[in-house]
């Protein structure tokens, strides 16, 4: 095995990149945050932040992702382990894809897969959106989108043996890093025993 490839999946607010970096140093993984690959392309668009995006848009991310993803299989060292950050939604085309872009890199460099579902009550992921910090890093302010999104839509939900569903809602994003880290060192542990 080469490498760790985590993926923390949850609709915005969730603390994907909150979680992500109290995870770094006990994983010692690289972030590749999904709005660190999506800024490049919405950071050229005039957009208030609350009205759908074209789904073109989500095309150019979708290369921008892919064009990552290629450099770490081609050049970044095998033994490197990433954190990677999706608000994968279940029933959703391109979350699939996105999934899947990230499961066939793992493949490619032979690194274990960890996709990680973080759940959050309605109101609560409402709050966390309506933060206003989160504007200024172009990503959803919108509590009622969220309540909607909470209401209709559920979060990605990969067929992996490797899965694990955490419940964030009351938890802290070191409490939450904590349960991440343990669930890898379990699946590590059952790798070389």
């Amino acid at each position: 095995m080469n490498g760790i490839f985590l993926l923390l999946i949850g609709f915005p607010g969730s603390g994907k990149l909150t979680i992500a970096k109290q995870l770094s140093p006990l994983l010692s993984a690289k972030i590749i945050d999904n709005h660190w690959v999506n800024n490049p392309v919405l950071g050229v668009l005039d957009h208030d932040l609350t009205t759908p995006l074209p789904k073109e848009i989500w095309e150019q991310t979708g290369r921008v992702r892919q064009a990552v993803l290629d450099t770490i299989v081609a050049f970044s060292t095998p033994s490197v382990n990433f954190i990677f950050t999706h608000a994968g939604i279940q029933d959703d085309e391109r979350s699939h894809r996105t999934f899947q872009q990230i499961a066939d890199a793992a493949e490619q460099r032979r690194s274990l897969l960890v996709p990680v579902r973080l759940l959050c009550e309605v109101e609560e992921l409402a709050r966390r959106v309506a933060i206003a910090e989160r504007r200024k890093r172009l990503k959803s302010v919108d509590a009622e989108a969220s309540r909607e999104r909470s209401r209709t839509l559920q979060v990605l939900n990969p067929e992996h043996v490797n899965k694990l569903n955490l419940d964030v809602t009351s938890l802290s994003a070191e409490e939450s890093a904590d349960a991440v880290h343990r669930h890898v060192q379990h699946l590590l542990s059952l790798l070389s025993g």
